[in-house]
């Protein structure tokens, strides 16, 4: 005769997945893990919570809930333990401790954990983003950057690109070789989109021997040369004049700083 499955109502006033997992995870340790598990979501009354524990008796189940706020909670393990049904607070015993610590009463707002799964997401798009539209390898990507940054190789585009991703910003970047044409699309999208990087060729040039030192090339190369550099920051800035582009110089500036500046810019030209 085949074992029936374990019956676990997970009660949650928003989706649910929290108690789930947790009741997913904890069965996992026993026999071949398998559970029934019947959820209810969005349970904003002490009526649906009611009718809930009734079925869990009639089924012998146990309940799992995730309710935020007070009047739920102390509700659910009253009602639960007075007909005699097994239940689990997930959530409470962590939101009583965090009261605890911190010294002040949660927001008690159902949900917030998926908005905050949001801006996770986000996150996680605007990085890839990034990573894909790095250093121009598909400039198809400039059309829907939030920024796109120009500027001479080693102005730290890609690093601040990245840090600007992990702020939620779409970025795109760029680089500008006088031998090289700029593409197209740069000239198709808004000015204030855009920003140039320029730094002082006496940092540029220290900052690209260090580099040829770490591929273990001679700093005499052409990459590094004073007079070559001087020729790349003078051809940049007169192509950022023409697009007419916010442009920060990153001499001795952290790329947090810049990063700062970016947002600044950005945020004015949404206005």
């Amino acid at each position: 005769m085949e074992r029936k499955l374990p019956i676990v109502y997970v009660v949650s006033d928003s989706v649910g997945e929290t108690a789930e997992f947790v009741v997913r995870a904890a069965a996992s340790q026993f026999d071949e893990g398998r559970v029934d598990i019947r959820r209810i979501s969005y349970v904003d009354s002490k009526d649906v919570i009611y009718k809930v524990i009734q079925s869990a008796e009639e089924e012998n189940a146990f309940i799992a809930f995730t309710l935020v706020l007070p009047e739920l909670r102390e509700y659910a393990l009253s009602v639960a333990a007075s007909i005699g049904v097994p239940v689990v607070d997930v959530l409470g015993p962590m939101m009583d401790t965090f009261h605890q610590v911190l010294g002040h009463r949660p927001k008690l707002q159902p949900g917030l954990i998926h908005q905050m799964d949001d801006e996770y997401f986000k996150r996680v798009e605007a990085v890839e983003f990034a990573v894909k539209y790095d250093d121009a390898r598909d400039v198809r990507g400039l059309l829907s950057a939030d920024v796109v940054l120009i500027g001479v190789s080693r102005t730290s585009k890609t690093p601040l690109s990245m840090y600007l991703a992990h702020n939620r910003y779409k970025v795109a970047n760029v680089p500008l070789v006088p031998e090289v044409v700029p593409p197209a699309e740069l000239f198709k999208i808004p000015a204030r989109k855009i920003i140039g990087l320029t730094i002082s060729p006496v940092e540029l040039n220290l900052i690209r021997q260090e580099r040829l030192k770490a591929l273990g090339l001679k700093a005499e190369a052409n990459y590094a040369k004073f007079d070559r550099i001087v020729q790349e920051i003078e051809y940049a800035e007169k192509l950022m004049n023409k697009i007419g582009c916010p442009v920060i110089n990153v001499s001795n500036r952290a790329v947090e700083e810049t990063a700062t500046l970016v947002m600044e810019i950005y945020k004015h030209g949404q206005k």
